[in-house]
């Protein structure tokens, strides 16, 4: 029995500002927007394939302190994503570059290569594209 990551969901401060950025820089459709459960006052936006396959979610809470991500913190470290090849990934740093997205230089490793970034809660992403065999 397995089971696939479907989506994960982000606490950000600004929720508009962070669907209109990881719209965006993703292409990503809004799929969903809800309130949260118990009238806490949050919500949450989901976002992704139009077909439903992957998701990320933008969710505010009102209790958000508006701290800054902190990856060494128990939680979170970072988001990845997957890109086709090495090419691919040089497109994106030139897109990033283009939007002056704060990232890293293109990293290769015995794996494949990566290109790791911010969104603008600070929050790390990262590309991936695997070696090919």
């Amino acid at each position: 029995m397995t089971a696939n990551l479907h989506h994960v969901v982000l606490t950000v401060t600004d929720i508009e500002a962070s669907v209109r950025w990881y719209t965006d820089l993703f292409g990503f459709a809004e799929l969903a927007r809800e309130e949260h459960f118990g009238g806490s006052g949050g919500r949450t936006v989901l976002l992704g394939a139009a077909d439903w396959s992957m998701g990320i979610g933008l969710a505010s809470h009102p209790t958000n302190g508006g701290e800054t991500f902190d990856p060494s913190r128990t939680g979170l470290d970072h988001v990845g994503f997957t890109v086709a090849d090495r090419a691919a990934l040089e497109e994106w740093e030139a897109r990033m570059s283009d939007q002056g997205i704060k990232h890293s230089p293109i990293s290769d490793h015995d794996w494949g290569s990566s290109l790791n970034f911010r969104d603008p809660d600070d929050m790390q992403l990262q590309l991936v594209a695997f070696r090919q065999s």
